[in-house]
């Protein structure tokens, strides 16, 4: 490993600004972003209601007005925290229930507002710092250098504010990632030190319980637990000795623990293959792996930029993909085998299963490992080398700081970013309702409508309407209303609906997820 020193005094000062930018990058403006599908999720599952009795108590063909949408986005009193399990168990098991239980005893302190649940996020985000400079302690055996740079760039890289103010539990699986991760190195580290048993049983114990906390905060962990067992069974030279032994044991005593989710899970196996968060698009494989690439822009860079994406993909990705393959490049020639071998898995695992359904959200292994291979080359090339190469990595450092807090800066003050998802086009659809008077609005529980309607209800003014059906029944409705809106209807339920009421409907809207059709004489 090249010459890792103590950050001087100006890096030192430097990274104490950045940290002090990110906390204020991630309480600002909490309640400024539109709902994501996911974030009315969240809200259901606090309420303690299922998708079924939204659907009994809402889509029953009756006109309803906003304030019956309530009771599904707040905290219930006759609810408690076995109806939030229920829920998640009947409607959503792919999300195990560690972090819908923190929300909703969070919101039982402080309220169930969408600011409230967002601060919960942003707070658990402040433990990504200590959090990561234990694990790049555990992989570099530096004291500031390397784990201050990494903890700066985590501070104002887009991507963790975006984590950090979304109501899901994105954030806290990132904390208990890099928590399991260096529990692992640590127990790891110790094997070859000699300690009495009962220290080794504390060292996997935490391991153990780290993992198990991974487990019920995101179903992908599994894979993050796969790339520990690769990375284990690679350092031990694949022999089976007694660390290798002690590892097996404390993994299999985490799922032990974390079966009784997994038994959950293979009784509603379609719940967990087709996610109500309508985040997820299908994908062709060289599409995902583009887009993959792509996401190497968000840790560094994120203009919201959806509507360019051809500028991205010539411009922007190929600078970032070259300073990250060069990252890798110096990872694997100047470190040992046991560090780059950590970092890559952490990388490579995980995201495979994510390249054939892609989603950007899902992506935090990928963009940790990346962030702490980028922070190793920055700190090495900040002090090697000649004066004049050490003044070009200290450029690319200021660079990458600018344009970091500049894409912070920009969501801050945005209303609606690319990770919202559906929640972007739920914004335009409400715009278009709301200048409209003695308005009714139509949809049926088709697909993700039910979640969908629910997410759109806080953006609608309180003197709209709504109708609700479920499946293709034909609502009845009053003609007197000034304007009848669909909204996105199949095909099948739009014809029968302009064939009984002998009226016509016509698009008004299509957004990249969801539609809205005008009814007319």
């Amino acid at each position: 490993m090249q010459r890792l020193i103590l950050a001087p005094r100006w890096l030192q000062f430097f990274i104490v600004v950045l940290v002090i930018f990110g906390i204020f990058f991630r309480f600002v403006n909490l309640d400024g972003k539109v709902y994501s599908l996911g974030e009315t999720d969240t809200l259901l599952r606090i309420s303690g209601y299922t998708t079924t009795q939204v659907k009994q108590q809402l889509f029953n063909g009756r006109v309803i007005n906003k304030q019956a949408f309530a009771k599904f986005q707040s905290l219930n009193p006759e609810k408690n925290f076995g109806d939030t399990i229920n829920s998640l168990a009947i409607d959503n098991p792919r999300h195990p229930p560690f972090y819908y239980l923190l929300a909703r005893f969070w919101v039982q302190l402080f309220g169930d507002s969408m600011t409230t649940i967002r601060s919960l996020s942003a707070v658990i985000s402040l433990s990504v710092f200590p959090c990561a400079y234990w694990l790049c302690r555990e992989l570099f055996k530096v004291p500031l250098s390397l784990p201050g740079i990494a903890i700066a760039l985590l501070a104002i890289s887009p991507i963790q504010i975006i984590y950090a103010q979304e109501a899901q539990e994105y954030i806290l699986w990132e904390v208990t990632i890099l928590l399991s991760s260096a529990a692992l190195l640590r127990a790891l580290r110790l094997e070859s030190t000699q300690l009495k048993e009962e220290s080794y049983i504390l060292n996997w114990g935490i391991y153990t319980f780290t993992l198990v906390l991974s487990l019920y905060t995101y179903l992908l962990s599994v894979f993050v637990a796969i790339a520990h067992l690769f990375y284990v069974i690679a350092i031990a030279k694949f022999r089976w000795n007694q660390t290798s032994q002690r590892f097996l044991m404390s993994s299999l005593l985490g799922f032990i623990i974390f079966s009784p989710w997994i038994l959950v899970i293979l009784a509603k196996q379609s719940s967990v293959l087709f996610s109500t968060d309508a985040k997820i698009k299908n994908s062709s494989f060289p599409n995902s792996i583009v887009n993959c690439l792509i996401q190497i822009n968000n840790i560094f860079i994120d203009l919201n930029f959806n509507w360019i994406k051809p500028l991205i993909i010539i411009v922007v990705t190929p600078i970032f993909f070259t300073l990250v393959g060069y990252a890798i490049y110096c990872l694997w020639r100047t470190t040992h085998e046991k560090t780059w071998l950590f970092i890559i898995n952490l990388i490579a695992i995980p995201t495979v299963p994510l390249v054939v359904s892609f989603c950007q959200l899902d992506l935090i292994p990928y963009y940790l490992g990346v962030q702490i291979a980028v922070a190793y080359l920055l700190s090495i090339q900040l002090y090697n080398g000649s004066i004049s190469r050490q003044k070009t990595w200290q450029t690319i450092l200021a660079l990458l700081i600018i344009v970091g807090l500049f894409s912070d800066t920009l969501y801050s003050r945005s209303y609606t970013w690319w990770s919202k998802f559906s929640g972007n086009n739920h914004l335009e659809i409400a715009k278009i309702i709301n200048q409209t008077s003695r308005t009714l609005l139509i949809s049926n529980d088709a697909g993700n409508n039910s979640i969908n309607i629910l997410s759109l209800s806080s953006l609608i003014e309180p003197n709209v309407r709504f109708l609700l059906v479920q499946g293709n029944n034909i609502p009845k409705f009053s003609k007197n209303y000034s304007n009848i809106f669909l909204l996105n209807p199949s095909d099948t339920f739009r014809k029968r609906i302009e064939k009984k009421s002998q009226m016509n409907i016509n698009i008004i809207y299509q957004g990249e997820y969801y539609s809205l059709w005008k009814l007319s004489e």
